[in-house]
């Protein structure tokens, strides 16, 4: 019988000492074998059945309680729900970019079909709207049936609403041929007289007079545009509940400013409107609502992100520099990406590992050396442990500032994200001191 060489042998120490190679080089296969690793390493710190239970109350986040948070503000909401009617090129985009400062980009992308003739827009997300815009489509278009569009737009109308409603009519200062647009209005004016109805009539600057490079002061007072505005409004007289005159384009057009006449369509839209959904407007335009949607989002989103800190600090309590970055690195990225769905972004790990990169800027130094801080006996893992979870506190918060920026349809700030999470940093810090030094 041949015995093993005793440098063959292993030992406890050899198995444990050293993550298992992963057999496949997938990344969700590595990061399981890792996560099995590690986890192994814990199991040894403490008792079997305490750290089971411990880890999935820590790791555990009510879903279902977090839906009725969201459910329960949802029903709360003072929302509009504003009908869009007009022609292609009318302007009816450019109404929901003045309303809600997104960018035309965005309104692309978030206008999706409701039904055969309308498109559907909620600012600032489908779970909790605060605006939704209905865009009719077609109507430009001769081949289109009519009474078809009525249909649709009726039955649409007739789903009850917890919230406001109001019709748009959007017409071009110089388009008169507005037969269809009126017949839509005198079949929906008819059958829902309750529903106020706002005529917009936009386009101003394409019959300014010549050599007219600028807006005038607001309300413009050229012949071309009092004359016509006045034409309009006769043609819709007994339809529409008030009209306004705007002019809102894009920067690059050159015109300043860019929504002109956005503090005018506002009040007329509050007149129209009940005291709440009014108030609501002027909120959105100040920027308060912002702030608000943000704060419910955040406070829902934090649920998540305790969680994920004091796993991170369980994690890291192991006393084996570097070997748990890569464990580290992927609750990171899940938290990521569990916020980017509750702020309705779909991100894979791929994604959202680019996004704790961009984001976690000058932090990856500090990461490294509190690896290295294990090496200090003692006190190290406690150091390491206080410190992960601090760090995953603050990527969650820079997350929840970025995805929230994208939800109301702005661009990221990265120099606000920063602030943002230097602060609660060391706000965590505190928070965390001297996590897992009762282990």
């Amino acid at each position: 019988m041949t015995e093993t060489p005793d440098s063959q042998t292993s030992s406890p120490e050899t198995e444990t000492s050293n993550p298992p190679k992963s057999v496949n080089s997938s990344w969700i296969e590595d990061m399981t074998a890792r996560w099995n690793w590690t986890t192994e390493q814990i199991k040894g710190l403490f008792p079997t059945d305490q750290i089971a239970k411990t880890f999935v109350q820590w790791f555990s986040v009510n879903e279902t309680q977090i839906a009725e948070i969201l459910e329960t503000v949802r029903a709360e909401l003072p929302t509009t729900e504003a009908l869009l009617i007009g022609k292609p090129q009318a302007g009816k985009s450019s109404i929901v970019r003045g309303l809600t400062g997104v960018s035309a980009e965005i309104v692309g992308q978030g206008f999706r079909p409701h039904t055969q003739h309308t498109q559907r827009y909620a600012y600032p997300s489908n779970d909790l709207p605060l605006l939704i815009f209905k865009d009719t489509v077609g109507l430009g278009d001769i081949n289109q049936n009519t009474d078809l569009i009525i249909q649709e737009l009726i039955g649409d109308l007739q789903h009850e609403s917890p919230g406001a409603r109001v019709l748009i009519l959007t017409v071009k200062i110089n388009d008169f041929a507005t037969d269809t647009l009126r017949t839509i209005a005198q079949s929906l004016r008819q059958k829902y007289p309750n529903i106020p109805c706002l005529l917009a009539v936009t386009c101003l600057h394409e019959i300014y007079p010549p050599q007219t490079e600028n807006h005038p002061g607001y309300p413009p007072d050229f012949e071309d545009i009092n004359r016509a505005f006045e034409e309009l409004k006769t043609a819709f007289k007994g339809l529409c509940d008030q009209a306004v005159l705007i002019d809102f384009t894009l920067e690059e057009d050159g015109y300043n400013p860019v929504f002109y006449g956005l503090e005018s369509l506002r009040d007329t839209l509050a007149d129209l409107l009940p005291e709440a959904e009014a108030r609501t407007i002027h909120q959105l335009l100040n920027g308060e609502v912002d702030d608000q949607l943000g704060n419910i989002y955040r406070d829902v989103g934090r649920r998540y992100i305790l969680a994920f800190s004091i796993m991170a600090a369980t994690v890291a309590a192991v006393p084996l520099p570097f070997a748990t970055m890569p464990v580290l690195t992927a609750l990171q990225v899940s938290l990521v990406v569990l916020l980017g769905n509750l702020y309705g972004k779909t991100l894979n790990p791929s994604q959202a590992g680019g996004l704790v990169s961009a984001i976690a800027g000058g932090f990856f130094a500090q990461m490294i050396g509190r690896e290295l801080i294990k090496f200090i006996p003692g006190f190290g893992s406690v150091i390491a442990a206080s410190w992960a979870a601090a760090y995953t506190w603050a990527l969650g918060e820079g997350a929840c500032v970025y995805f929230g920026d994208l939800m109301g349809g702005k661009k990221p700030d990265p120099q606000k994200i920063q602030v943002v999470m230097d602060e609660a940093f060391k706000t965590a810090k505190e928070r965390f001191k001297g996590i897992n030094s009762s282990k």
